[in-house]
């Protein structure tokens, strides 16, 4: 069983480095993800947000006029989630004493 562990171990590592060897070196100016017109010849959506973020917002961090100007209601969405899960756990994890009756 140990060994069997360990092959899965070996395979997933095996897969996770073959993955990562596709990947594009990281600051390549040449790269899809900088590039402002996609293979197809469209315009990618997020060269909008960086040419205009600051003049929507007026917020200097980027990060935060998308998630927060942009994105809000989708992150507001996302935070009620991780919220309720986290008071779901606590009322399902928490103790209770029984009474004696």
């Amino acid at each position: 069983m140990k060994a069997l562990k360990v092959l899965i171990l070996v395979l997933f590592a095996g897969i996770l480095i073959f993955a990562a060897s596709d990947l594009p070196f990281r600051g390549d100016p040449d790269n899809l993800m900088h590039a402002e017109e996609s293979i197809t010849g469209t315009t990618v959506k997020g060269s909008y947000f960086i040419q205009n973020a600051y003049r929507d917002a007026r917020t200097p961090n980027m990060v935060t006029v998308v998630l927060g100007d942009y994105r809000s209601i989708d992150t507001f969405g996302e935070q009620v989630v991780i919220y309720t899960a986290g008071l779901i756990t606590l009322l399902v994890l928490r103790k209770t004493r029984r009474r004696r009756g």
